[in-house]
């Protein structure tokens, strides 16, 4: 079978309803946003060496979580996955009460449930850039009123320009902090701010690189009506092959998002093993304190190194490289070190971006950059 074509631009301004098509498409054609939305395109390469490209837990998650992995039974595999469990147990984690939460496939599909939600065609939803792609895409399967407000080249978050921007036709806010790929943060009073500012709009803050940070408006959930945290267990928790993501704000909001949801949407594996990971905060806190000491190890590599940087409150950080960056990517992976190359986000040309992990793997981060960068005579 042939590929699907999409529609040129003049045939998009026909596709509407009642219109007559002569020649009709030889395929079924894809509704015209699906036409219109970005792709997300991740490196397909074989990711067997140094993983400090995507921001993952680069070590292991909790002891606890393989101890509750090897009571698993076949049994158990043969069962619907059902989330009440789960998300009783992950409420009361974080003092909160289980219609306030929902747990979903990462959050790629905690952003993707949002816009399903709340977004009409003529509606408008609004981020800063350079941010998470996954926001472009889920926002343009429901219309293509994205508002972009570009950062300048410090990457810190354009508040007043962002206020401004927040129109009557603003449903959905997005703001990452840390922002990824930036490291950048958002306080909390102007992200209170920020809803206040448009009580008619969902206000969604994702917090998915929030212990490596600290502060939090998880806390303000409910009290905040227009307000929900995104938090995922890829990073700190270490559970990125098992997709778990949570949502986390007021009751009658959270029921328009479930209702949006797959009953079974997540992995019945996942929500065993979620208690256990939760449970384990000595081993959390000694991943995070890994963390924190190995990025300031590489933020002051690259001050020694010449190279700059932004500084960041994440598990990665952001350097310039500049016209040699796909070189500089290909030279380390041959090294058996992965970085991520970010010039084809908004603002970061010449950008490339590098995780933390723990610290034996910081050394051989830093080993491998240090020779890379002399033998590329930079």
């Amino acid at each position: 079978m042939s590929a699907i074509t999409p529609l040129s631009p003049e045939q998009l301004s026909e596709h509407t309803p009642g219109h007559v098509h002569d020649p009709a498409p030889s395929l079924p054609q894809p509704r015209r946003r699906v036409l219109a939305a970005p792709e997300y395109h991740p490196p397909l390469a074989a990711r067997t060496a140094l993983r400090l490209d995507f921001n993952e837990n680069t070590f292991a998650p909790s002891p606890r979580v393989l101890e509750r992995l090897q009571q698993i039974t076949a049994a158990d595999l043969t069962i619907y996955p059902e989330r009440e469990h789960a998300e009783i147990a992950t409420a009361a984690h974080f003092g909160l009460s289980p219609d306030q939460v929902l747990l979903t496939n990462g959050v790629d599909e905690a952003i993707h449930l949002l816009c399903l939600a709340f977004l009409e065609e003529e509606d408008e939803a609004l981020i800063a850039t350079p941010t998470f792609f996954m926001y472009d895409v889920s926002v343009g399967m429901m219309t293509g009123n994205l508002r972009r407000i570009q950062t300048d080249e410090t990457f810190a978050f354009p508040q007043q320009r962002f206020l401004d921007a927040i129109t009557p036709r603003t449903k959905l806010i997005m703001v990452a902090s840390p922002n990824n790929p930036t490291g950048i943060t958002v306080s909390r009073d102007y992200l209170l701010q920020l809803a206040a500012a448009a009580p008619y709009a969902v206000l969604f803050v994702d917090e998915a690189y929030f212990h490596f940070h600290g502060e939090t408006t998880l806390p303000d959930v409910g009290r905040i009506p227009n307000l929900i945290v995104g938090r995922t267990f890829s990073k700190a928790f270490g559970l990125a092959n098992l997709r778990l993501g949570m949502l986390a704000g007021n009751a009658d909001l959270m029921h328009a998002v479930r209702k949006v949801a797959s009953p079974y949407n997540v992995n019945g594996i996942a929500l065993d093993v979620l208690p256990a990971a939760l449970a384990d905060t000595a081993y959390l806190n000694w991943y995070v304190d890994q963390v924190r000491v190995g990025r300031d190890r590489i933020q002051s590599a690259l001050t020694d190194l010449n190279v700059r940087f932004w500084p960041s409150e994440a598990n990665f950080v952001l350097f310039e490289i500049g016209p040699r960056h796909a070189e500089l990517v290909t030279r380390m992976r041959d090294k058996g070190v992965l970085l991520r190359d970010r010039s084809s986000d908004p603002g970061c040309n010449g950008l490339v971006r590098i995780t933390v992990g723990i610290e034996d793997h910081v050394t051989r981060g830093l080993t491998a950059l240090r020779e890379t960068l002399q033998e590329m005579h930079w």
